[in-house]
């Protein structure tokens, strides 16, 4: 059952996102804020495969909230349930959303924007390369800072220090992304990128039923606090 959420196609995982965003806008009062969130809690804790990679988003999240939290606590006259209001709402706008995409394969993702949505394929090819690169991000990463802990270039537990390393890190992870980009470029020229009419997908794009009925999940989440609202709450 925890699978499910890595076996729908890429449309229907960002779906997730953006029935929250437009659930997000009817989150007016504290208990329906806290009905939406603990909705997706709920099937969040019953669907997704981990724990660690949404708690992960969940923090980056809370970050905006808390500052939404205190910015509007502080400016709207000190009151606290319409501060708490606020941050939970940016938690359900913005929380779902991070969570699934964390989830969408690049290759689906282009093959079922091309094949499902007819967007222009020359557009699609690139955009799917791009996020192949970037997904590479965190193995890059990765990769460098072994090279330089075997170096003795390790981080320290000196905060200047610190920021120096990440510094180095960052441009060290920008030489190899141009690098690599150079390459990618190259090589999908090669192959008549630039010249190409009729393109072929890796994959068909079909909708089954799983699709569907998540479809029909997600929307249910994102008129949670519609129902929960229109009910009185």
């Amino acid at each position: 059952m925890r699978t499910l959420v890595l076996r729908v196609n890429p449309l229907v995982q960002l779906s997730v996102g953006l029935f929250s965003l437009l659930g997000s806008f009817w989150i007016r009062s504290l208990p329906v804020a806290l009905i939406a969130v603990g909705a997706y809690v709920l099937v969040g804790l019953l669907l997704l495969p981990g724990w660690r990679y949404p708690l992960a988003c969940l923090g980056f999240t809370a970050i905006a909230a808390v500052t939404i939290v205190y910015s509007t606590w502080r400016l709207g006259g000190r009151d606290v349930e319409e501060a708490f209001t606020a941050g939970l709402r940016i938690v359900v706008l913005a929380g779902p959303g991070s969570v699934m995409a964390g989830y969408v394969d690049p290759s689906r993702f282009a093959d079922y924007l091309a094949q499902t949505l007819h967007l222009p394929a020359r557009l699609i090819a690139a955009f799917a390369a791009a996020l192949q690169k970037f997904t590479g991000f965190g193995l890059a990463w990765q990769q460098l800072e072994r090279v330089r802990r075997v170096r003795g270039f390790g981080p320290s537990r000196n905060p200047l220090a610190n920021g120096r390393y990440a510094a180095n890190m960052s441009f060290a992870l920008l030489v190899q992304a141009l690098r690599g980009a150079s390459a990618t470029s190259i090589a999908m020229d090669a192959r008549g990128f630039a010249t190409a009419q009729d393109r072929t997908w890796a994959e068909p794009a079909p909708w089954t039923r799983l699709d569907r009925w998540a479809v029909v999940v997600a929307a249910v989440l994102g008129c949670a606090p519609i129902i929960a609202r229109l009910a009185g709450a």
